[in-house]
Order: C-alpha cells, then structure tokens, then sequence
C-alpha cells in the first residue's frame, strides 16, 4: 500500500501525543481519590478510568494503522 511520507509523521505525532494524555491520566492516581470523601474529590475517578480506556484504544489504533502500512521505515 503506498503511503504519503507525511502519514508515518502524523501517526508518530497521534502516538506520541496520546502517550503523554495517558501518562497524566495515570499520574492522577484516581484511586487516591476514591479514598476521600465525594465531596473532596478534584475530578470523578471513574472518569480518569473511562479516559484511560479510550486513550490505550487510540493507541491500539495507531499501531493497527502502522501495521497496516509497514510501519517504520515503509
């Protein structure tokens, strides 16, 4: 499958991205925040969770389409 160059750079730009959203998601430590009472809470814990989840899907994605093309150096 021919690819534009700019493609592996957008994917790498997507993953890379996605990498940093999900680091902050985990450094969050929802489960820290259960521990308080509701009405301490910054941020809903399940939320963090739900976000955690889709961003490791957007990650599986990314390297589906890398997959898709030959990844690196394709």
């Amino acid at each position: 499958m021919n690819v534009p160059n700019g493609e592996d750079d957008v994917l790498y730009e997507l993953r890379a991205e996605v990498e940093i959203e999900l680091i902050t998601a985990e450094a969050s430590r929802p489960e820290e925040e259960m521990e308080l009472p509701v009405t301490d809470w910054l941020f809903d814990p399940t939320d963090v969770e739900r976000e955690e989840i889709g961003l490791r899907g957007l990650i599986d994605a990314v390297e589906e389409l890398e997959g898709g093309h030959g990844g690196q150096g394709a």
